[in-house]
């Protein structure tokens, strides 16, 4: 029996990084929510103001077996701009900035791994500006933010393909 483990991602709006996450294979559940910040139990309300200091994450239950978190990781940069800080396409605010929360120090040694290699190709023309930081509390976000665009018939919001 395989063991499944956690990885956390922020990119942006998190109703399209939950929607990207839940359809890799592998990946055996994901949760939207607010994490990075200080205060207890966030509201989206209050996370908007940008004075809790959370971003919107997606905590990620994954099936190391099926996939890994190092592919997991290749998904996340390739799927949002992680060169514009507190942004990601119209959406401004450091709620959307670009953050990787290791849960481990294996996944802290393999996100700087991994973005140290996608900075020396040619991928982005800017440098990366992904955060990399230990986990915190992950509060999830209000019920009608869960499988957002699964609910609401929407295919995603990819920033960058």
């Amino acid at each position: 029996m395989t063991r499944e483990e956690k990885a956390t991602f922020a990119a942006g709006c998190f109703w399209g990084v939950e929607y990207m996450f839940s359809n890799i294979k592998g990946v055996v559940k994901t949760e939207v929510g607010y994490t990075g910040g200080t205060t207890k139990s966030p509201t989206y309300q209050q996370v908007c103001t940008r004075n809790t200091g959370h971003a919107e994450a997606v905590d990620i239950i994954f099936d190391p077996s099926i996939i890994s978190y190092e592919e997991l990781l290749y998904a996340f940069f390739k799927n949002h701009d992680p060169t514009t800080p507190n942004r990601q396409g119209v959406d401004v605010g450091s709620q959307y900035r670009s953050a990787i929360f290791y849960h481990t120090q294996e996944q802290s040694e393999m996100a700087k791994s991994v973005m140290n290699s996608i900075e020396k190709t040619d991928l982005y023309s800017k440098p990366i500006v992904t955060q990399i930081v230990a986990a915190t509390q992950f509060y999830p976000a209000e019920e009608y933010h869960q499988k957002y665009f699964e609910k609401n018939g929407m295919k995603g919001c990819s920033v960058h393909n």
